[in-house]
């Protein structure tokens, strides 16, 4: 085999095995993730981000994972009574086709339970987002100062 056969071979093998990672679902784009400072000793955190879901279907956001901490779930803020109530969203966060949802203090979030250390300003969280269709999407997410995106949040009741 000359030379040439040989370049050519081995381009037709880098295409058959670079394809499927070029070919990755592009519908769900995750943009503007970030994640607030903790306290020293705290367990638990907190990753908000947009959701883009560029596909003509419905998607569904059904879960999370981290180094970061032992366990991720998907949570919702919402006023009831006067008083600021967080809970779990239970089967998925539903995406809209051809829509977005941002995930934001005070609204939908993730929430990182029993985290390993502290988060601090300047490091980042990496995350990785499973979504019912899409599949597993990895996010990377800078920490910000503690007072980030803090407005609203007084009185709070965690449910």
């Amino acid at each position: 085999m000359n030379m040439f056969h040989k370049c050519a071979a081995a381009a037709v093998l880098f295409a058959a095995v670079a394809t499927p990672a070029l070919a990755q679902d592009a519908s769900i784009q995750v943009e503007q993730a970030w994640a607030r400072a903790t306290p020293a000793g705290a367990k638990t955190g907190a990753v908000y981000l947009t959701i883009d879901n560029k596909s003509n279907a419905a998607e569904r956001l059904t879960g999370a994972t981290s180094d970061a901490a032992k366990t991720l779930q998907i949570h919702e803020m919402k006023v009831v009574g006067g008083v600021m109530k967080m809970r779990e969203i239970t089967g998925g966060l539903a995406i809209p086709a051809n829509g977005s949802v941002a995930l934001k203090p005070g609204g939908y979030h993730v929430m990182l339970i029993g985290l390993k250390k502290p988060l601090k300003a300047g490091e980042t969280v990496q995350l990785t987002l499973t979504f019912e269709k899409a599949g597993k999407v990895a996010v990377s997410a800078p920490v910000k100062d503690m007072k980030a995106g803090h407005a609203g949040m007084e009185h709070m009741d965690m449910h």
